[in-house]
């Protein structure tokens, strides 16, 4: 690059010629005496800084620091909140927790006064003599999280342990265990026998209970009707079915109080003692079927003590 200089002292016009190399000195210079510039204006301003009586700059200092802590206490804020519903949630889950425990401890036949749901268990001890350390809010949040996985977990063992309880539950009292006629004690047994009418050994298909007639009989387990009418030997006779294949039988009523269809639940009366059909005085003739084969009703009965 060729520069040209003229001017009214100079006899005659002067040529400077540039070459890259002085373009590039040049521009080094310039640079470096920005960056001086720059450093130099950093450290007055760092040195000097409480000296600075500026009420434009004061206003900017404060207008950035009001706005960070405006963020961080929007971000805290909106942390709490977010445990705030997280903990709600959470306590609602040992409510049902709650109901669930108590409900289990019912079925499995623990005394209510040795566990009780709805009152703290009882803490104590020494205090610790190592130093203590405040939680910072992620580990607060992050210890709520683990507490709400855990609680998740033990709501669907507890729920699964409920469920499995309850069908045992449900099954017992489909099976025919309770007496259906207020007596201690069999009149005729099940199994061989001597037949009253003929005198020749045979096998009875159920218990004879001996019971005055008109005394109430109930349905053994809860079921639905499937017989009601009256036998040629069995005399007013009644068939419930318990599911399963499994039928109780009651028969030689004096009267039958259900029709075929009904529902009865354990405990209902269904009829009352009679002497009908092949029978040589009042009693109840109770038998129990699994698959249309007579069983032992001893099996099934809890005779009162």
């Amino acid at each position: 690059m060729n520069i040209i200089l003229v001017s009214n002292n100079l006899a005659k016009a002067r040529t400077l010629t540039l070459t890259r190399l002085h373009l590039a000195l040049a521009a080094g210079a310039f640079l470096l005496s920005a960056v001086l510039l720059a450093m130099a204006l950093n450290y007055l301003s760092l040195r000097y800084a409480d000296k600075i009586d500026s009420p434009t700059l004061r206003s900017l200092v404060l207008s950035v620091q009001a706005e960070e802590q405006q963020k961080t206490q929007s971000y805290l804020r909106d942390s709490l909140n977010a445990m705030a519903v997280r903990m709600g949630q959470m306590q609602a889950q040992l409510l049902r927790l709650d109901s669930v425990g108590a409900r289990l401890a019912e079925l499995s036949g623990i005394k209510p006064q040795e566990f009780l749901f709805n009152q703290r268990p009882g803490q104590g001890g020494v205090a610790s003599s190592l130093p203590s350390q405040e939680m910072s809010l992620l580990e607060v949040s992050n210890k709520i999280q683990e507490l709400s996985l855990i609680l998740d977990d033990r709501a669907d063992k507890f729920g699964a342990l409920d469920s499995v309880l309850m069908q045992d539950r449900l099954k017992k009292k489909m099976l025919p265990s309770i007496m259906p006629v207020s007596t201690k004690w069999y009149s005729s047994g099940f199994g061989v026998r001597i037949d009253p009418f003929t005198g020749r050994s045979v096998f009875h298909e159920g218990v004879d209970f001996t019971a005055a007639t008109g005394t109430p009989i109930v349905a053994a387990a809860g079921g639905v009707v499937v017989y009601s009418g009256f036998h040629s030997e069995y005399g007013n006779m009644i068939d419930v079915d318990h599911g399963n294949d499994l039928v109780s039988r009651y028969a030689h009523a004096s009267k039958r109080t259900v029709k075929v269809g009904q529902v009865v639940v354990r405990g209902q009366k269904i009829a009352e003692v009679g002497s009908t059909g092949r029978s040589t005085g009042p009693h109840l003739h109770f038998e129990v079927r699994h698959k249309g084969l007579p069983q032992n009703p001893s099996r099934f009965l809890k005779m009162p003590g």
